[in-house]
């Protein structure tokens, strides 16, 4: 290379060197404040402390506790109709008579024979006690007075058959007869059913079995009464599992006095099956699953923490919380979901932050445990 090519080329170098040098004087193109994340607005809320359930839930149609289908024992014509549909009735009230006319002479003839056998067997007696009647006789006499004695009874029994009792305590439900019907034996008259209790039955899985007990209260729910609650109890556990459906079954009571309830209405059932008091609860929806641990969002200083934490029981939109977290702690439950630990945030509700989680629990389901 010549000396004019070197020094042309060493002029080049070195005004592109003093091109890219930046100006010293004018710092305005600095922009390291831009480089900082926007802080993220969030809602918070501070845990609460109260009773928290763990509760079975599940579904089944009412029934009666006790039903009876009242039915003719003798035929006859029906003569009066003593209760109607809707009728309070109690055991061994009158429901209805037949006309038993030819029961009744029945009875009389039966009556009227004893009567003549009684006086033959009070005539020989007194020759039996002079001797002058064999033991064999006697005895012949004897025997033929207990059967119509038995035939006697037998006839008023049936007689007694035409005054239609109810069964059991309740309400007539059906009436299936009337007035001046002929009835044969067996046909269906009335059927009367127990309100008092009403029950369920739930069928519930083999893994529930050691933490559902007789006596635990619960929750009966119908959505024809726009779901009034109404307090039960568990009656009764089945001792036994269906090993075809891997569940047992279990009697749910429930009394009414307002009657509102009906057999075949279909019910939501709660059971209560245990109870912590006092418990450290936050909203459900700000919990995070992140790889098979249970974290939350808090807030210290505009930063949040993501927080592993134990959690136990839930109901009615809140989580019980055992252990990593305070109780004056903030709780992210609105905008958690574009946090990562240590990112900044702006609480948009800093002085209600127990207006959100009540928000949250209004708009949470109920929760099974």
């Amino acid at each position: 290379m010549t000396i004019r090519g070197a020094l042309a080329a060493l002029t080049v170098a070195m005004l592109v060197t003093g091109c890219s040098k930046p100006s010293g004087g004018d710092k305005s193109g600095d922009d390291s404040d831009g480089d900082k994340a926007a802080a993220i607005p969030v809602e918070i809320t501070r845990p609460v402390r109260g009773d928290i359930f763990a509760t079975h839930t599940g579904t089944a149609a009412i029934e009666a506790f006790a039903e009876a289908l009242v039915v003719a024992k003798v035929g006859g014509e029906i003569r009066e109709v003593l209760a109607e549909e809707g009728d309070d009735v109690e055991a061994g009230q009158l429901l209805a008579r037949l006309d038993g006319d030819r029961l009744r002479l029945d009875l009389a003839q039966s009556e009227a024979r004893l009567q003549k056998l009684e006086r033959d067997y009070q005539r020989n007696l007194d020759l039996k006690e002079r001797g002058l009647i064999s033991a064999g006789d006697f005895e012949k006499i004897q025997y033929e007075m207990e059967a119509l004695e038995a035939s006697r009874n037998l006839a008023r029994l049936e007689l007694s058959y035409t005054e239609i009792r109810a069964p059991i305590d309740g309400v007539v439900a059906e009436r299936l007869i009337k007035k001046g019907n002929t009835i044969e034996v067996n046909a269906p008259m009335f059927r009367v059913t127990s309100l008092e209790p009403l029950i369920a039955y739930l069928h519930v899985p083999e893994r529930e079995y050691r933490r559902i007990a007789p006596g635990m209260p619960a929750t009966l729910e119908v959505d024809a009464l726009a779901g009034t609650a109404f307090d039960a109890t568990v009656a009764r556990v089945s001792p036994v599992v269906d090993p075809s459906t891997g569940t047992f079954k279990i009697t749910i009571e429930v009394t009414d006095p307002s009657r509102r309830l009906k057999p075949g209405m279909f019910s939501r059932i709660s059971i209560v099956a245990d109870k912590h008091v006092d418990a450290l609860q936050i909203p459900r929806g700000a919990i995070i699953e992140d790889e098979g641990e249970t974290t939350v969002f808090v807030v210290n200083d505009d930063t949040a923490e993501k927080r592993p934490i134990r959690t136990g029981f839930a109901a009615n939109g809140r989580i019980e919380v055992t252990d990593g977290l305070g109780d004056s702690e903030s709780v992210v439950v609105v905008g958690h979901t574009g946090l990562r630990d240590g990112s900044k945030v702006s609480i948009v509700n800093p002085a209600d932050g127990d207006a959100s989680a009540a928000a949250v629990d209004k708009a949470s389901p109920n929760d099974e445990t």
